[in-house]
């Protein structure tokens, strides 16, 4: 039988849609916007949770810097800096922090944490340019990707970049999000800071900066390696003349200054190579370590290095050692340290060898002949020069040659060994040994006869040391490299007080022992190389098989310590010896001096 369906219900495709439909795709539309929103926000949340630390990353901790002074106060090189001395907008020229605004974000203040104005016109010019010319970033969006983010281009980057840049200014007002920029922006060298930038590129601090170095640092802002005036000078000017005109357009200076300021732009000029202070700055920073420990402030140190003085003699030592290496360290006799040089080149090899042991050689004897002066003997009483020997020890003469009864002082000046090992024999080793002490290095000598003739190893610091109390008076001797240390706000964390010498050699000792160092430079001694005008006296000295070579010399305000040799101990040429490169190179400051 036939199914009834007449009853049955249909809608022709004309019938109107009933509300009922409407309020279905509401309902669908209306879960699927909720769904996404939480879908974002989820998303959102998991992006924060997942951010770094705000407060720990804007408190970051990063090693103590500090900045070697020399003796007038001038910096020169610093040691754990990444970023330069504090700005802000307060205590900068006001045309510094208005060139990275007028280039950066002209509506910096008027904005929020996002410029909307701003993001759509760089839209709208970069599709009609039909690629990416220009950003939309604030300042704060910008501070927030220096200081917390990575440069990774991801969408979750750029969201945790929007979530900081709210906070930022949550948290911050205006002028210190500009500080906080100005101090974190990175653009040379990987140090961070407009103040580092000035003071490398200009050799000036930030609040010193001229409208037109203000415009190229300005300028750097949009890729510092692109528009480097170190690197790409041109590029930087053409920039920086951009950050002039927008200075004028909103009202920062007038056009006479941009005029002015533009005529002044120039290719920044490098720093000087302080490679040449190297060897200086790593010995004061073990000094500063072993005088107030660790530390974890900045500081300025002040040393006592004489800058001119230590360009001269890293000029003057490549020069001479030529194949081999050398060092030089230069005191006054109170011992005051003005130079050192640890090596001809510190960018080849880092090494120090102003403080390494070598063997002094014949450099040592004046402790011998101390010890002779002091037992009454005078520069002119007669010794005899014969071979000598101890026991299997029989070392001979430089030249194999013995010239019987001399004087004293011709024994000392032609440096023949035989006689202080005699002197030692009559007055005893430990005598010797007591008076390398007094002179500062007694315990870190052998006790035995080689040490007379300077087998026990020192340093040349310490060699140079000992003829500094002789040119001091015969007072005791202290190196020292640094007279104050202070914070960052000039509170002293260290200063010298210096204490009363102690006489460690008599008047007539001094005077006699001078007396017979200046007979080494006089014609016929081993050290007339180094004879110029003011030179005192000095002492050649050259170890076994011409291994180290040294000469030590003085002056009425310098007393200069000089080797050569090789790093690995070899020999060198036979014709090497104190009174040949180390004499010479002493002359050479000397005259330059």
């Amino acid at each position: 039988m036939p199914r009834d369906t007449s009853k049955r219900s249909t809608r022709s495709a004309s019938e109107p849609i009933t509300p009922s439909f409407w309020r279905r795709v509401f309902v669908w539309c209306f879960n699927i916007f909720l769904l996404g929103g939480i879908g974002v926000l989820c998303y959102v949340g998991v992006i924060y949770l997942g951010m770094p630390s705000l407060d720990s990353i804007l408190h970051e901790t990063r090693p103590a810097a500090v900045i070697f002074l020399d003796r007038d106060g001038n910096e020169i090189r610093s040691a754990n800096r990444i970023m330069g001395t504090p700005v802000s907008v307060e205590t900068l020229p006001p045309h510094v922090w208005q060139a990275i605004i007028a280039i950066e974000d002209k509506r910096f203040f008027q904005h929020g944490p996002i410029d909307i104005r701003g993001i759509s016109r760089a839209f709208f010019s970069n599709l009609a340019r039909g690629k990416m010319a220009s950003g939309g970033s604030t300042i704060t969006q910008q501070t927030a990707k220096n200081v917390f983010l990575s440069r990774e281009k991801k969408i979750s980057r750029k969201v945790q970049e929007l979530i900081l840049s709210y906070w930022l200014e949550n948290r911050f007002n205006k002028n210190q999000v500009l500080d906080l920029y100005m101090n974190r922006v990175s653009l040379v060298g990987g140090m961070r800071g407009i103040d580092a930038a000035a003071r490398m590129m200009f050799g000036v601090p930030a609040t010193k900066l001229s409208i037109g170095q203000s415009a190229q640092i300005a300028a750097m802002l949009k890729a510092p390696t692109t528009y480097s005036p170190l690197r790409n000078p041109e590029k930087n000017i053409a920039r920086a003349r951009v950050v002039l005109t927008e200075m004028v357009r909103q009202g920062y200076i007038t056009i006479n200054q941009a005029r002015a300021a533009a005529q002044s732009l120039r290719a920044a000029t490098p720093n000087s190579d302080t490679n040449l202070y190297r060897y200086w700055t790593d010995y004061v920073m073990d000094e500063l370590k072993s005088r107030i420990g660790a530390f974890e402030t900045d500081m300025y140190v002040y040393t006592t290095l004489d800058t001119d003085f230590q360009d001269q003699i890293a000029a003057i030592l490549p020069e001479r050692v030529g194949e081999y290496q050398g060092a030089v360290v230069a005191m006054e006799p109170d011992g005051a340290l003005r130079a050192m040089s640890g090596g001809s080149d510190y960018q080849v090899s880092q090494f120090n060898r102003a403080t390494a042991p070598r063997q002094p050689g014949s450099a040592f004897k004046p402790v011998v002949y101390l010890v002779a002066l002091e037992n009454g003997l005078l520069p002119d009483s007669y010794v005899n020069d014969s071979p000598f020997a101890i026991g299997d020890y029989n070392p001979k003469n430089y030249n194999e040659k013995y010239y019987g009864d001399i004087t004293l002082a011709t024994a000392f000046a032609k440096s023949v060994n035989s006689v202080p090992l005699k002197l030692t024999e009559t007055y005893g080793i430990d005598s010797v040994l007591d008076m390398a002490g007094r002179l500062g290095v007694g315990t870190k000598l052998r006790r035995e006869y080689s040490t007379v003739l300077g087998a026990s190893e020192m340093s040349l610091l310490d060699l140079t040391n000992i003829y500094a109390v002789i040119w001091n008076n015969g007072n005791s001797v202290r190196p020292y490299s640094i007279t104050k240390i202070t914070d960052m706000s000039g509170n002293i964390i260290y200063e010298r007080n210096p204490s009363e010498p102690i006489t460690v050699l008599q008047p007539y000792t001094v005077q006699s022992m001078q007396a017979l160092l200046a007979d080494v430079v006089a014609i016929g001694g081993t050290g007339g190389r180094a004879r110029a005008a003011g030179v005192l006296g000095g002492k050649t000295g050259t170890s076994n098989e011409n291994r180290d070579a040294w000469f030590v010399g003085a002056t009425d305000k310098m007393v200069i310590g000089v080797w050569v040799g090789r790093d690995d101990f070899t020999p060198m040429d036979s014709k090497v010896t104190g009174g040949t490169i180390p004499a010479e190179i002493f002359r050479d400051i000397i005259q330059k001096k």
